[in-house]
């Protein structure tokens, strides 16, 4: 006999962009029967609101969180201001899905995931590529042994710098913003949830911040090496300082696995659909107008297709939902491996800024020191 689905009454933490993407979605499932959004500009939530599909909106997520009605609630907030809604939701014990990371500050990341994990709740992290079906391929090549033993992974992304722009405008304190911690992280995600029996010892890394570094005090590009017990190698880089004509919307990510019995590379960088138009696009995500030319699919949450959102992040929503109303599992990343992801990506930032390796796990009082 089938397993009825329960209701589910949605918290929407943020109305950004993700925020009203999820939302959009959550609002077609068939088990939401409640809507809220907290948002803390009331002309972006009076925006939003009617768009999902809103049964209550607020500024406060407090106030939202309180709401008898809430049964679970996705994250959607900027990057550094993650923490307060997610310790609210575990005072209140409810399901969440957090756009990643847990925090930009590994202390902060460690206690919420203490909290989290104390409170034995089920908390998801956005790695929306996790949904991507050509990482989904690859995942069960190197799970099934297809390539034998995994020896070395080599990752390569690149990003014009319209994202890396956006966001130390939106920070006081560029030093909690990297391209590593943002969005390398992705890339990382991906390999590590490949590497998942191995356990990384010791980073080596350098960077650069000749363009981001006198205009924001940020960072252009890193590169490094994570080294595991086993003798494996995992060789990353990223650079989101290309120039804003760079045609990737966001992401173009190039991937390759050797093991001891295969090899498999993959190319991410949507450079088999190249948009070039005359005029700027009304539809889609378009942060420059200037910009004419788009690797179409290298928005990581997806494009836009007969009036609404096709692609990974659609994928990844209706499949937490599924998680909440059905117990199905996903292949979500769990909050201990946010965690994780996040201090891989802090001791590649500290071992570029001492010039040293570091051993691993780092520990959250070295990297604030």
């Amino acid at each position: 006999m089938r397993t009825p689905a329960k209701d589910i009454g949605l918290a929407i933490i943020g109305g950004g962009r993700v925020g009203l993407f999820r939302g959009e979605v959550a609002n077609r499932h068939p088990a939401v029967k409640w809507i809220g959004v907290a948002e803390k500009n009331p002309n972006r939530a009076g925006e939003v609101a009617p768009r999902i599909g809103a049964d209550f909106v607020t500024q406060s997520h407090v106030e939202l969180l309180k709401r008898p009605e809430v049964t679970c609630v996705i994250i959607a907030t900027d990057e550094h201001l993650h923490v307060d809604p997610i310790m609210v939701a575990v005072e209140r014990g409810i399901p969440m899905l957090i756009e990643k990371p847990l925090a930009t500050d590994l202390a902060q990341s460690a206690r919420v995931l203490k909290a989290i994990t104390d409170a034995k709740l089920d908390a998801v992290v956005g790695y929306t590529q996790r949904f991507r079906r050509k990482w989904l391929g690859a995942k069960e090549k190197v799970r099934t042994g297809a390539l034998g033993d995994v020896t070395l992974v080599t990752s390569r992304a690149f990003m014009n710098r319209l994202v890396a722009i956006d966001n130390y405008k939106r920070t006081d304190d560029p030093s909690t913003i990297s391209p590593m911690v943002i969005s390398g992280t992705h890339a990382l995600d991906i390999v590590m949830w490949y590497m998942e029996h191995k356990t990384p010892v010791e980073c080596y890394a350098r960077s650069v911040d000749n363009v981001l570094g006198p205009l924001y005090g940020g960072i252009d590009a890193t590169a490094g090496m994570i080294m595991f017990s086993d003798g494996s190698v995992y060789h990353l880089n990223i650079s989101w300082a290309l120039p804003v004509t760079w045609p990737g919307a966001v992401y173009s990510l190039e991937v390759g696995i050797n093991g001891t019995d295969g090899v498999l590379t993959i190319d991410d960088t949507h450079r088999d659909m190249v948009l070039a138009v005359s005029k700027p696009q009304e539809e889609g995500y378009a942060p420059d107008r200037t910009r004419l030319v788009d690797f179409m699919g290298s928005y990581p949450p997806g494009d836009m297709a007969l009036g609404e959102l096709r692609g990974p992040m659609a994928d990844e929503t209706v499949s937490w939902l599924n998680r909440i109303a059905l117990d199905l599992p996903t292949q979500a990343a769990t909050a201990a491996e946010a965690h994780r992801n996040l201090m891989l990506t802090k001791a590649l930032d500290l071992s570029a800024k001492t010039r040293q390796p570091v051993k691993l796990p780092l520990d959250p009082e070295r990297a604030a020191a």
